[in-house]
Parts: C-alpha cells; structure tokens; sequence
C-alpha cells in the first residue's frame, strides 16, 4: 500500500497534515481581480493549495441546440453545456498569474486538465500535480497522458463505479506513476448529507492501496470533519467570496469564514485521532490520583475487624485500589487507624495470630 504522495514538497498521506485545496472554478465572475483577491482570501482562510479548471467550452463541447447538449436535472437547468462552459470558464491567460499570486502567498496551484492541450499548457506552467475530475474518471486517455508527465495524480470518483476507479488507478500505473490520491465524491450540486456515503473511505483505502480524500459538494462543515474522522488525507471545497454573487457554482461554495472554521476543525480533528494507545496521557496522569482506593471511614483500633462499615473505597487514590477490598474484609487491623487514614498492607494483620486451644 503507498501509504503517502508527496506534492511540491508537502508530503499527502496517512500520519501526515491534511491537505487542503480550495476550489476557484467559476467564482472569479469572469474578473481577473476578483479571482485574485478570492486566492489572497483562500490564503488567509486557511487553505494549502488553490486549483483552477484549464477549459474551453470548445475543448469539452460543441456548441449544438440538440436536446442531448442541453443541460436538464442540475442548478444549470436549461443552459446548453457550451453556454454552461462559456460562462465558466478561466481564461487560460489568466492562469499563470493566479499561480504566480498563488505561489507568491505559500500556496500550491495545480488544475484540472480536460484535455490534452490543457495538459501540455500546464506543463509549461509547470503545475505540481493533475487533478482529473469526476465526469473524466473514464477517460483513460487523458489519463494517461497527464499520469506521463510524472506529476502526483488527484482522481476524482464521483458518479465511478468500484471498476471504473480501478481502471483509472490502473491506467496511471500502468505508464509508470504510483502518485495517485483519490477523492471520495458525490457528484451532486450541492451534494446531499445523506447521499455522501463516507464509509467508503476506508473501504476504498483498502480496495485500491492509495491515499483518499474527500470531495465535498456540501455546505456542510462536518461533512469533512466526518471524512478526515474516517482516513481522509485531503479535503477539497469550492471556494467564493460570497454565495450572493451570481455564478454557475457560489450555490455550492463556501464563504471565507466558512472555510476558515472547516480548517480549524479539521486541524483540532486531526490532532484529536492522534496514534493508538492505551496509555494515559500527560494530562491524565496528573488526575490518575484522584481515582478511588480504600480509606479508613471510621477510627479503627488494633485488632479490629476490617468491615464494609469502617473501610470504603472513596477519592482519593492514596491507599489500597479498590479490587483488594474483597482481601481487606474480615482480616484486623494490626495497629489504631485514624479515620482518614488510606489503606496500605502495613496496617493490615495478614496471618492468624490468634493463639490455637
């Protein structure tokens, strides 16, 4: 099992900080300074990389008014996909000043290819990693040709079933790049609680021997608190100034101060998993003597019975633990015992003395 991925660095994997990326897609509204200001924002709300989407609508569609290119079911109800991807798009001119302002803050900057003009663009961007999103997980070529470029590979799963995401592991293995982290994900805009299924991440941990995060489409902020719980290593979320603005994805995007606590709590969570251990901790070890033990509750004098009137087990733990109680019954005191005073096996008379007719 490759327990582990290394990005620009940043080391990706089990025992390791989880990694988190911000999703700019569409909520720069189609201005170069807005999108700027939203990466200074991801910095400051916490995250540790951004990803883009190196599109056209050309490269993923054509522009038809045939009823199979018109988007129905979705948020995008009645757009055509070439609208939907006119609208959205980065331009591609764009892209390496967000990198550069990216980098210039201390965050990584990769993309989303979907094809492979996008993946040769990139290249002379020299992007760390590929993330191949959801709806592309089947295209084994474009999966090939991005897993060749010897970058870590970030495999969306959304919509995939258990064959189609071993085809795409299998895919990039086979030219020779391991570098592969998956995310569980619903493809679902937003994606509902009940339909994330995050159980699936060990699962997938186990079935296919990579790291796995999580891809959340929710508004919800213990949807990734929940996945980092389970083993994810990454969590990604679409990020946007403010849902109020207009935009093909604000519905499913959280606002800084959102991102801001799913950060924080994903780093007191993942401090909280710790290591398995059955040891106290520094801090326990300190209130480990206010457990119980046996004390004396009334002034026993030399010689008399030990009964479950005069002794008790009360806090704190200074004398015997509890468990010896049933061997204290009925044995004598060998010495007066003040009422107060913890039980050792010194002031207990542990032969018969008593004379023999």
């Amino acid at each position: 099992m490759k327990e582990t991925v290394v990005i620009n660095g940043r080391t990706v994997g089990t025992g390791h900080p989880v990694y988190i990326i911000a999703e700019l897609s569409a909520n720069h509204g189609g201005n170069f300074d807005r999108a700027i200001e939203t990466i200074r924002a991801m910095k400051e709300s916490g995250a540790d990389a951004v990803k883009l989407q190196t599109y056209t609508a050309d490269t993923m569609t054509i522009e038809s008014d045939r009823e199979e290119f018109r988007i129905k079911g979705t948020m995008w109800e009645g757009k055509t996909l070439h609208q939907l991807y006119s609208e959205a798009m980065t331009p591609w001119e764009w892209q390496p000043k967000l990198k550069a302002e990216a980098e210039r803050l201390g965050l990584d900057c990769f993309s989303s290819p979907f094809d492979a003009t996008a993946i040769e663009f990139l290249e002379k961007m020299n992007v760390p990693a590929y993330k191949i999103a959801s709806f592309e997980i089947t295209d084994l070529p474009l999966i090939a040709f991005a897993a060749r470029k010897g970058k870590p590979m970030i495999i969306s799963t959304g919509m995939a079933s258990e064959q189609e995401i071993q085809e795409a592991v299998a895919c990039s293995q086979s030219v020779g790049n391991d570098q592969i982290i998956l995310l569980k994900c619903t493809s679902a805009y937003p994606a509902p609680p009940e339909e994330m299924n995050l159980r699936t991440i060990p699962d997938m941990r186990e079935r296919f021997k990579v790291p796995i995060g999580l891809s959340d489409h929710s508004l919800e902020l213990a949807i990734p608190i929940a996945a980092v719980a389970l083993g994810a290593c990454a969590i990604e979320k679409h990020f946007c100034l403010s849902r109020k603005e207009p935009g093909p994805d604000t519905a499913f995007s959280l606002e800084p101060q959102e991102f801001r606590v799913m950060v924080d709590t994903v780093r007191i969570t993942e401090r909280a998993l710790g290591t398995v251990s059955y040891e106290p901790s520094e801090k326990e070890k300190t209130s480990k003597k206010f457990r119980r033990s046996l004390y004396a509750v009334e002034p026993i004098a030399k010689g008399e019975v030990f009964t479950e009137k005069n002794i008790r087990s009360i806090r704190p733990a200074n004398g015997l633990p509890p468990k010896e109680l049933p061997n204290v019954l009925g044995k004598h005191a060998k010495s007066d015992i003040e009422r107060g005073t913890p039980l050792t096996w010194n002031l207990i008379e542990t032969k018969n003395t008593a004379k023999e007719d």
